[in-house]
């Protein structure tokens, strides 16, 4: 799914969720997990020198690139990573945001973890990392909420394309790497398998029910 599509899906569902957000319902809002076609996104707080080529260089490779008003700084996404945006209610589940993004963390470590891959948080760098020289992301995370309904969420690298990201510092970082499942293992991991594993790793770190369409 294209990213500026995604971007109105999501804005269309968190408006939604606002307007029903006192209103009787079991419904805590909407989980969308995509796969983007090559595209860098830069946060409303980022910093446009973490862009360390031109714009023009990444619509010569066939990657987007938008700045938008979630925080954070430069990330990319592209084909081999699952994408979730949750669209959620923190309220009516009982979480804070801190919680929340310890939650997002916490299942994508769950996930890694059934794949053998020891995983770990970094103060003050949100996100999954992977110790080594450089010490490497996982999987990023993003954050925007209002009035305590939160869009985005993740991006983990199932498959993806590292050289994408030699050309950003990664969520800012000028000394940290970025890594995948599959080049963690040495070998072809499957997608389908890896978004069930993460699915259920959410519904019990969010502590929702999560049905699937």
């Amino acid at each position: 799914m294209d990213y500026r599509s995604c971007w109105d899906y999501q804005r269309q569902l968190f408006d939604e969720l606002l307007r029903t957000k006192h209103t009787p319902s079991d419904r805590a809002g909407t989980l969308l997990l995509v796969e983007h076609p090559a595209v860098y996104t830069l946060g409303k707080s980022g910093r446009a020198e973490n862009l360390l080529v031109s714009e023009e260089y990444l619509r010569s490779i066939g990657a987007d690139f938008y700045r938008i008003d979630r925080g954070g700084d430069i990330t990319f996404h592209g084909p081999g990573q699952i994408v979730g945006y949750p669209i959620l209610d923190l309220e009516r589940i009982g979480l804070s945001l801190r919680d929340y993004v310890a939650a997002l963390e916490g299942a994508v470590m769950e996930t890694a973890a059934r794949y053998g891959i020891p995983t770990r948080r970094i103060a003050g760098a949100s996100g999954v990392w992977i110790e080594g020289v450089p010490v490497r992301k996982i999987c990023a995370i993003g954050v925007r909420a209002s009035r305590y309904v939160t869009m985005h969420g993740f991006a983990l690298n199932v498959a993806t394309d590292l050289k994408y990201f030699s050309h950003i510092n990664p969520c800012g970082f000028a000394d940290r790497g970025a890594t995948s499942i599959e080049k963690e293992l040495g070998r072809k991991v499957s997608a389908t398998e890896v978004r069930e594993l993460l699915i259920e790793a959410l519904s019990r770190k969010l502590n929702v029910e999560i049905y699937k369409k």
